[in-house]
């Protein structure tokens, strides 16, 4: 069974910084693309980041492009989210997901297995 977890959310001021991390079982996740998307109160889910299987292609949201950075280390984590500057916007709880393809996407829809979320709240 193929799954996801998240982990490092938590709370922050504005202007701090947090590394979230997805760890993944159950498949090979370096054959795959890697996705983050968050969801706000009240707000559809959207994306944020997106990275191919062998990490040569990245895609972030305009909110978030020159703050928010995702990465990956297939030895440990599929997938992880740098993200700087944050500002009470970004609070939301974020979902790690898994493509079973190679390219990155932007769309929700072309994600197959995701994880719980992790919670991120900036404080003013």
């Amino acid at each position: 069974q193929v799954q996801l977890k998240e982990s490092g959310g938590g709370l922050v001021q504005a202007g701090g910084s947090l590394r979230l991390s997805c760890a993944g079982s159950g498949r090979t996740f370096s054959r795959y693309a890697m996705g983050w998307f968050r969801q706000a109160p009240g707000k559809e889910r959207e994306f944020v980041a997106a990275i191919s299987a062998d990490g040569s292609s990245t895609r972030h949201a305009d909110p978030v492009k020159g703050r928010f950075t995702i990465s990956r280390d297939n030895a440990n984590n599929p997938a992880s989210l740098q993200m700087n500057s944050l500002d009470p916007e970004d609070a939301a709880v974020y979902y790690c997901a898994v493509r079973y393809r190679a390219a990155v996407a932007t769309s929700g829809g072309e994600y197959d297995t995701w994880g719980q979320g992790t919670q991120v709240t900036v404080s003013a």
